[in-house]
């Protein structure tokens, strides 16, 4: 009989992270990385307890929610060690952790913040390398995949901040360095979203919104179900890595 394979979502209660969770649920035991909000991780497994599962017999727990800052890398350490030590293996690492601050994107003044250059690089990049290293040896064992969640910011200068921007680029490129090292065993991939109208998403006026929606060439947003199938699609393939798929309305075109 096949065991069941297990998945690790990081930032994974709310937004991009709960949907990826919804899609791989019929499939996988999935633990729920979140850092802070215990009730919204609690209300979605509930919500993940009612998908049945493809699986004829299910392993215990099928779910499971793991509190830990990602942005410290003893953390991270640590919660590789908690899902091996509850789940006993693991398959897929969904990397969805990251960090901006709202600026103009065009203002340099704006741009040169050492503190948000700081901040953007530990979020946007190291976090990923850390759950990396740390899950090597564990999805070494499975043949597994880890997919970290990027953005059309870091294919084409756009977006909340310059910051945001250069470290995405660098976390596609650490993805496609991965998939390098990692061979012949682990696949790397990355996903590039547009502007999502999630929590994170609405912060932006409503004027920035409309020009993200205008220089789409589908004239709309991309949606978090359409990344998170993305996701599910490259947590399935056995043949894909060092890839990154842009899901934006052909906005980076």
């Amino acid at each position: 009989m096949s065991v069941q394979k297990v998945a690790l979502i990081t930032a994974g209660s709310a937004g991009l992270g709960a949907q990826i969770a919804r899609v791989l649920a019929p499939d996988f035991r999935i633990v729920i990385n979140y850092s802070s909000n215990s009730s919204r991780a609690e209300s979605l497994l509930e919500e993940l307890s009612a998908v049945p599962s493809t699986h004829a017999s299910p392993t215990t727990p099928r779910f499971h929610a793991i509190r830990a800052d990602v942005s410290n890398k003893t953390a991270v350490q640590s919660l590789i060690d908690d899902v091996i030590a509850t789940m006993g293996r693991l398959d897929v690492v969904v990397s969805n952790a990251g960090w901006t601050r709202m600026t103009t994107f065009t203002n340099f003044d704006e741009g040169v913040d050492d503190e948000d250059w700081d901040r953007c690089f530990i979020m946007n990049v190291k976090t990923h390398l850390w759950l990396a290293y740390a899950a090597r040896k564990y999805l070494d064992e499975t043949e597994g995949t880890l997919i970290t969640t990027a953005s059309v910011a870091g294919v084409k200068p756009s977006g909340s901040s310059l910051p945001y921007a250069v470290t995405k680029a660098a976390q596609i490129h650490l993805a496609k360095s991965l998939a390098v090292i990692c061979a012949p065993k682990i696949r790397v991939n990355s996903v590039s979203p547009g502007l999502l109208l999630t929590d994170w998403g609405m912060k932006f006026s409503e004027s920035k919104r409309e020009t993200a929606k205008n220089n789409a060439i589908l004239k709309r947003f991309p949606t978090v179900e359409d990344v998170a199938a993305q996701v599910r699609t490259l947590a399935l393939s056995q043949s894909t890595t060092g890839q990154n798929l842009c899901v934006d309305c052909g906005s980076s075109i």
